[in-house]
Protein backbone atom coordinates (compact mmCIF):
# COMPACT_ATOMS: atom_id res chain seq x y z
CA UNK A 1 0.00 0.00 0.00
CA UNK A 2 1.04 3.58 -0.42
CA UNK A 3 1.74 5.62 2.31
CA UNK A 4 -1.38 8.19 2.45
CA UNK A 5 -0.20 12.15 1.27
CA UNK A 6 0.03 14.70 3.88
CA UNK A 7 -3.12 16.25 5.57
CA UNK A 8 -5.09 17.96 2.84
CA UNK A 9 -5.01 21.29 5.42
CA UNK A 10 -1.91 21.72 6.00
CA UNK A 11 -1.01 24.83 4.05
CA UNK A 12 2.34 25.71 4.83
CA UNK A 13 6.40 23.61 4.00
CA UNK A 14 6.29 20.61 5.66
CA UNK A 15 8.54 20.81 9.18
CA UNK A 16 12.33 20.08 8.53
CA UNK A 17 13.47 17.35 10.55
CA UNK A 18 16.82 17.16 9.65
CA UNK A 19 18.40 18.20 13.08
CA UNK A 20 16.00 17.98 16.04
CA UNK A 21 16.54 17.81 20.34
CA UNK A 22 14.44 15.12 21.81
CA UNK A 23 11.75 16.09 24.21
CA UNK A 24 13.29 15.69 28.00
CA UNK A 25 10.76 15.15 31.21
CA UNK A 26 11.97 17.88 33.38
CA UNK A 27 14.47 19.59 30.79
CA UNK A 28 12.96 20.60 27.56
CA UNK A 29 10.78 23.06 29.45
CA UNK A 30 9.64 26.66 27.28
CA UNK A 31 12.70 28.33 28.96
CA UNK A 32 15.29 25.62 27.62
CA UNK A 33 13.57 25.69 24.22
CA UNK A 34 14.09 29.67 24.22
CA UNK A 35 17.35 29.00 25.41
CA UNK A 36 18.68 26.88 22.68
CA UNK A 37 16.77 28.67 19.75
CA UNK A 38 19.76 31.15 20.61
CA UNK A 39 22.23 28.69 19.81
CA UNK A 40 20.16 27.37 16.43
CA UNK A 41 18.01 28.89 13.70
CA UNK A 42 16.75 25.87 12.53
CA UNK A 43 17.12 22.78 14.71
CA UNK A 44 13.38 21.19 15.60
CA UNK A 45 12.51 21.78 19.52
CA UNK A 46 10.05 19.53 21.27
CA UNK A 47 8.35 20.42 24.57
CA UNK A 48 8.46 17.62 27.26
CA UNK A 49 5.80 14.86 26.92
CA UNK A 50 2.27 16.41 27.83
CA UNK A 51 -0.25 14.35 28.91
CA UNK A 52 -3.74 14.41 27.44
CA UNK A 53 -5.38 14.40 30.78
CA UNK A 54 -3.45 17.24 31.82
CA UNK A 55 -4.09 18.93 28.68
CA UNK A 56 -8.18 18.12 28.96
CA UNK A 57 -8.62 18.16 33.17
CA UNK A 58 -5.51 20.92 34.01
CA UNK A 59 -3.94 24.44 33.24
CA UNK A 60 -3.77 24.10 29.32
CA UNK A 61 -2.74 27.42 29.21
CA UNK A 62 0.19 26.72 31.01
CA UNK A 63 1.69 23.74 29.80
CA UNK A 64 1.05 24.78 25.87
CA UNK A 65 2.97 28.03 26.51
CA UNK A 66 5.86 29.29 24.55
CA UNK A 67 7.83 31.89 23.03
CA UNK A 68 7.16 32.65 19.39
CA UNK A 69 11.18 32.30 19.20
CA UNK A 70 10.87 29.11 19.97
CA UNK A 71 9.74 28.06 16.18
CA UNK A 72 9.96 25.51 14.77
CA UNK A 73 8.44 23.60 17.57
CA UNK A 74 6.57 20.85 18.34
CA UNK A 75 4.26 19.85 21.01
CA UNK A 76 4.75 15.96 22.30
CA UNK A 77 1.71 13.93 23.79
CA UNK A 78 0.81 11.48 25.65
CA UNK A 79 -2.58 9.23 25.78
CA UNK A 80 -4.22 6.32 24.27
CA UNK A 81 -7.49 7.53 23.64
CA UNK A 82 -8.38 8.47 20.08
CA UNK A 83 -10.58 11.48 21.09
CA UNK A 84 -9.18 13.04 23.70
CA UNK A 85 -5.78 12.86 21.31
CA UNK A 86 -7.70 14.91 18.66
CA UNK A 87 -9.00 17.46 21.31
CA UNK A 88 -5.52 17.79 22.80
CA UNK A 89 -4.09 18.03 19.06
CA UNK A 90 -6.62 20.27 18.17
CA UNK A 91 -5.27 22.51 21.24
CA UNK A 92 -1.96 22.18 20.00
CA UNK A 93 -2.92 23.78 16.36
CA UNK A 94 -4.60 27.10 18.36
CA UNK A 95 -1.72 27.50 20.47
CA UNK A 96 0.47 27.40 17.24
CA UNK A 97 2.71 24.54 17.37
CA UNK A 98 4.02 23.35 13.89
CA UNK A 99 4.07 19.37 15.02
CA UNK A 100 2.05 17.33 17.06
CA UNK A 101 4.29 14.38 18.04
CA UNK A 102 2.68 11.19 19.80
CA UNK A 103 4.66 9.27 22.59
CA UNK A 104 5.34 5.13 21.60
CA UNK A 105 9.00 5.34 23.67
CA UNK A 106 8.74 5.86 27.11
CA UNK A 107 8.79 2.99 29.20
CA UNK A 108 8.46 4.12 32.74
CA UNK A 109 5.85 2.55 35.30
CA UNK A 110 3.97 5.19 35.85
CA UNK A 111 3.11 5.75 31.95
CA UNK A 112 3.05 1.93 30.94
CA UNK A 113 -0.45 1.96 33.90
CA UNK A 114 -1.86 5.19 31.99
CA UNK A 115 -1.65 2.82 28.85
CA UNK A 116 1.15 5.67 27.24
CA UNK A 117 4.65 5.76 25.54
CA UNK A 118 6.93 2.22 24.75
CA UNK A 119 3.70 -0.57 26.04
CA UNK A 120 1.45 1.33 22.95
CA UNK A 121 4.19 -0.65 20.48
CA UNK A 122 1.99 -3.83 21.60
CA UNK A 123 -1.09 -2.35 20.51
CA UNK A 124 -0.30 -1.42 16.70
CA UNK A 125 -4.27 -1.08 15.74
CA UNK A 126 -4.85 1.50 19.17
CA UNK A 127 -1.65 3.55 18.05
CA UNK A 128 -2.93 3.91 13.82
CA UNK A 129 -6.66 4.47 15.60
CA UNK A 130 -4.82 7.60 17.62
CA UNK A 131 -3.09 8.80 14.46
CA UNK A 132 -5.63 8.71 12.23
CA UNK A 133 -8.49 10.67 14.88
CA UNK A 134 -5.18 13.21 15.35
CA UNK A 135 -4.93 13.69 11.78
CA UNK A 136 -8.55 13.90 11.18
CA UNK A 137 -8.33 17.17 13.39
CA UNK A 138 -5.72 19.07 12.58
CA UNK A 139 -3.94 20.66 9.96
CA UNK A 140 -0.78 20.29 11.05
CA UNK A 141 1.98 17.45 10.94
CA UNK A 142 1.29 14.38 13.26
CA UNK A 143 4.21 12.19 14.01
CA UNK A 144 5.57 9.46 16.03
CA UNK A 145 8.36 8.66 18.27
CA UNK A 146 8.92 5.35 19.18
CA UNK A 147 10.83 2.54 19.91
CA UNK A 148 12.63 -0.20 17.71
CA UNK A 149 10.37 -2.95 19.88
CA UNK A 150 9.78 -3.72 23.59
CA UNK A 151 10.15 -7.06 25.20
CA UNK A 152 7.92 -9.90 24.04
CA UNK A 153 7.50 -8.06 20.76
CA UNK A 154 10.96 -7.18 19.47
CA UNK A 155 11.27 -8.99 16.20
CA UNK A 156 11.74 -6.79 13.16
CA UNK A 157 8.74 -8.20 11.44
CA UNK A 158 6.68 -7.26 14.22
CA UNK A 159 8.73 -3.74 14.06
CA UNK A 160 7.47 -3.55 10.52
CA UNK A 161 4.09 -4.62 11.49
CA UNK A 162 3.83 -1.68 13.81
CA UNK A 163 5.34 1.10 11.72
CA UNK A 164 3.06 -0.41 8.67
CA UNK A 165 -0.45 -0.08 10.53
CA UNK A 166 0.14 3.81 12.20
CA UNK A 167 1.75 4.46 8.18
CA UNK A 168 -1.49 3.65 6.93
CA UNK A 169 -2.87 5.31 8.99
CA UNK A 170 -1.26 8.56 7.89
CA UNK A 171 1.86 9.08 9.78
CA UNK A 172 4.74 9.66 7.22
CA UNK A 173 7.29 10.80 9.94
CA UNK A 174 8.79 8.44 12.48
CA UNK A 175 11.20 8.93 14.88
CA UNK A 176 13.23 5.85 16.19
CA UNK A 177 14.86 5.21 19.33
CA UNK A 178 17.31 2.76 18.06
CA UNK A 179 17.18 0.42 21.57
CA UNK A 180 13.65 -1.53 22.32
CA UNK A 181 12.37 -1.03 25.87
CA UNK A 182 12.25 -3.42 28.58
CA UNK A 183 9.16 -2.61 30.32
CA UNK A 184 10.33 -4.60 33.64
CA UNK A 185 12.87 -4.34 35.50
CA UNK A 186 14.66 -1.43 33.84
CA UNK A 187 14.24 2.39 34.81
CA UNK A 188 13.69 4.75 32.38
CA UNK A 189 17.75 5.75 32.83
CA UNK A 190 18.62 2.33 32.19
CA UNK A 191 16.16 1.75 29.17
CA UNK A 192 18.39 4.73 27.78
CA UNK A 193 21.74 2.67 28.42
CA UNK A 194 21.38 -1.15 28.69
CA UNK A 195 19.48 -2.48 25.61
CA UNK A 196 22.32 -2.26 23.12
CA UNK A 197 22.12 0.21 20.36
CA UNK A 198 20.75 -1.70 17.02
CA UNK A 199 21.11 1.54 13.94
CA UNK A 200 21.14 -1.26 11.72
CA UNK A 201 17.67 -2.51 12.73
CA UNK A 202 16.70 1.26 12.24
CA UNK A 203 18.85 1.20 8.86
CA UNK A 204 16.74 -1.80 7.76
CA UNK A 205 14.03 0.11 8.58
CA UNK A 206 14.69 3.14 6.13
CA UNK A 207 15.29 0.74 3.59
CA UNK A 208 12.05 -0.96 3.85
CA UNK A 209 9.61 1.76 4.07
CA UNK A 210 11.83 4.18 1.75
CA UNK A 211 8.59 6.94 1.29
CA UNK A 212 8.73 7.38 4.81
CA UNK A 213 10.89 9.80 6.96
CA UNK A 214 12.76 8.29 9.28
CA UNK A 215 14.62 9.94 11.70
CA UNK A 216 17.37 8.57 14.22
CA UNK A 217 17.29 9.11 17.86
CA UNK A 218 19.81 7.02 20.53
CA UNK A 219 22.87 7.40 21.55
CA UNK A 220 24.45 10.31 19.21
CA UNK A 221 26.23 12.79 21.02
CA UNK A 222 28.88 14.60 18.40
CA UNK A 223 28.05 16.46 15.16
CA UNK A 224 30.27 13.75 13.69
CA UNK A 225 27.74 11.10 14.39
CA UNK A 226 24.66 13.27 12.91
CA UNK A 227 26.70 14.04 9.82
CA UNK A 228 27.46 9.98 9.93
CA UNK A 229 23.65 9.16 10.11
CA UNK A 230 22.31 11.35 7.73
CA UNK A 231 23.98 9.68 5.06
CA UNK A 232 21.22 6.82 5.93
CA UNK A 233 18.74 8.82 7.62
CA UNK A 234 16.14 11.47 6.92
CA UNK A 235 16.98 13.28 10.25
CA UNK A 236 18.86 12.84 13.61
CA UNK A 237 17.67 13.89 16.86
CA UNK A 238 20.25 14.58 19.69
CA UNK A 239 18.87 13.81 23.57
CA UNK A 240 20.45 14.55 26.82
CA UNK A 241 23.98 15.81 24.78
CA UNK A 242 21.90 18.81 23.80
CA UNK A 243 21.69 19.31 27.39
CA UNK A 244 24.48 18.75 29.26
CA UNK A 245 26.77 20.06 26.00
CA UNK A 246 24.55 22.85 24.41
CA UNK A 247 27.01 24.92 22.77
CA UNK A 248 27.30 21.91 20.55
CA UNK A 249 23.91 23.32 18.43
CA UNK A 250 25.66 26.21 17.89
CA UNK A 251 27.33 24.81 14.65
CA UNK A 252 24.25 22.96 13.63
CA UNK A 253 22.76 25.44 11.03
CA UNK A 254 26.16 26.05 9.30
CA UNK A 255 27.29 22.15 9.54
CA UNK A 256 23.79 20.21 9.21
CA UNK A 257 21.52 23.25 6.90
CA UNK A 258 24.22 25.06 5.46
CA UNK A 259 23.55 28.00 7.08
CA UNK A 260 25.77 31.09 6.08
CA UNK A 261 25.62 33.15 9.33
CA UNK A 262 28.21 33.29 11.80
CA UNK A 263 28.62 30.73 14.64
CA UNK A 264 27.52 32.59 17.84
CA UNK A 265 29.89 32.41 20.79
CA UNK A 266 29.26 31.11 24.28
CA UNK A 267 28.87 35.04 25.63
CA UNK A 268 26.61 36.26 23.22
CA UNK A 269 23.88 33.24 23.54
CA UNK A 270 24.15 33.93 27.23
CA UNK A 271 23.74 37.74 27.04
CA UNK A 272 20.74 37.84 24.47
CA UNK A 273 19.37 35.61 27.21
CA UNK A 274 19.08 38.17 29.57
CA UNK A 275 15.91 40.10 28.54
CA UNK A 276 14.20 37.39 28.70
CA UNK A 277 15.45 36.84 32.26
CA UNK A 278 15.20 40.21 32.87
CA UNK A 279 11.43 39.78 32.17
CA UNK A 280 10.78 36.56 33.87
CA UNK A 281 12.32 37.93 37.31
CA UNK A 282 9.89 41.10 36.85
CA UNK A 283 7.08 38.63 36.40
CA UNK A 284 8.08 37.22 39.72
CA UNK A 285 9.54 34.13 38.76
CA UNK A 286 12.94 32.31 39.72
CA UNK A 287 15.87 33.12 37.66
CA UNK A 288 17.24 29.40 38.47
CA UNK A 289 14.03 28.34 36.43
CA UNK A 290 16.01 29.55 33.26
CA UNK A 291 19.70 29.40 34.18
CA UNK A 292 19.81 25.62 35.17
CA UNK A 293 19.47 24.97 31.82
CA UNK A 294 22.07 27.32 30.80
CA UNK A 295 24.69 25.71 33.16
CA UNK A 296 26.23 23.65 30.10
CA UNK A 297 27.48 26.47 28.14
CA UNK A 298 30.68 26.18 30.66
CA UNK A 299 31.75 22.82 29.74
CA UNK A 300 35.34 22.39 28.95
CA UNK A 301 37.04 25.54 30.05
CA UNK A 302 39.67 26.72 33.37
CA UNK A 303 36.64 28.20 35.58
CA UNK A 304 33.95 26.21 34.31
CA UNK A 305 33.08 25.17 37.98
CA UNK A 306 32.45 28.91 38.95
CA UNK A 307 30.59 29.70 36.21
CA UNK A 308 27.93 27.10 37.44
CA UNK A 309 28.10 28.11 40.99
CA UNK A 310 27.44 31.78 39.83
CA UNK A 311 23.93 30.43 38.26
CA UNK A 312 22.70 27.60 40.23
CA UNK A 313 24.25 28.17 43.90
CA UNK A 314 25.11 32.07 44.65
CA UNK A 315 21.93 33.66 42.44
CA UNK A 316 19.31 32.24 45.16
CA UNK A 317 20.99 34.56 47.74
CA UNK A 318 22.12 37.33 45.76
CA UNK A 319 20.77 41.30 46.19
CA UNK A 320 21.22 41.32 42.55
CA UNK A 321 21.32 38.19 40.68
CA UNK A 322 21.42 39.43 37.21
CA UNK A 323 24.97 40.92 38.22
CA UNK A 324 26.12 37.87 38.53
CA UNK A 325 24.68 36.25 35.49
CA UNK A 326 26.81 39.74 33.98
CA UNK A 327 29.36 38.21 35.97
CA UNK A 328 28.57 34.85 34.48
CA UNK A 329 28.76 36.56 30.93
CA UNK A 330 32.02 37.88 31.39
CA UNK A 331 33.92 34.81 32.39
CA UNK A 332 32.27 33.41 28.57
CA UNK A 333 34.36 36.15 26.75
CA UNK A 334 36.76 34.49 24.66
CA UNK A 335 35.96 30.61 24.75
Amino acid sequence: MTIPPLNPAITGPSVNRRFSVAPMMDWTDRHCRYFLRQLSRHALLYTEMVTTGALLNGDAERFLRHDEAEHPLALQLGGSVPGDLAACAKLAQEAGYDEVNLNVGCPSDRVQNNMIGACLMGHPALVADCVKAMRDAVGIEVTVKHRIGINGRDSYAELCDFVGQVRDAGCRSFTVHARIAILEGLSPKENREVPPLRYDVAERLKCDFPDLEIILNGGIKTLEACEAHLEHFDGVMLGREAYHNPYLLAQVDTRLFDGQEPVISRAEALRRMRPYIQKHVDAGGSMHHITRHVLGLGQGFPGARRFRQLLSVDIHKAPDPLALLDQATSMLEGR
